[in-house]
């Protein structure tokens, strides 16, 4: 049948009992086949990250600006990563850089949530916040 009318037998579920075919044109199926699967694709939600960094020492004014950003962040749904990099010597303040993420993670508790406390990896003290669902 598909010989007579100049198209493909084209076998669209191979696991089914008994196999499904399809007389068409193959070339199209898979035009369409990728025009499904990139539709998806572009459905699929993109989780951002937004970095935001401090030093163990910023000034309350440089807290304030950086805050604002981290809202900024967190209100247009994207992930924030929070940290406070210790240069030279000043990984002697380790306590005031866990203090500071901790007063940010504190002063941004209406806008999201902390996934992970902070965590000291070399230099750098980490800490991850999520933004809060809208309902």
């Amino acid at each position: 049948m598909a010989d007579e009318q100049g198209l493909d037998l084209v076998e669209i579920s191979p696991n089914a009992k008994p196999p499904v075919c399809k007389v068409m044109d193959y070339k199209k199926f898979l035009y369409e086949q990728k025009k499904r699967e990139k539709a998806l694709k572009s459905k699929a939600t993109k989780v951002v990250v937004k970095e935001i960094r401090f030093g163990p020492n910023t000034d309350d004014h440089d807290y304030e600006f950086k805050k604002k950003h981290a809202i900024k962040f967190l209100k247009d749904g994207a992930k924030l990563k929070a940290f406070v990099f210790f240069k030279g010597r000043s990984i002697v303040f380790k306590e005031q850089g866990q203090i500071l993420l901790l007063r940010l993670a504190q002063d941004l508790e209406e806008y999201g949530k902390v996934e992970q406390m902070p965590k000291l990896e070399g230099k750098r003290m980490i800490m991850f916040i999520a933004p809060k669902k809208n309902k």
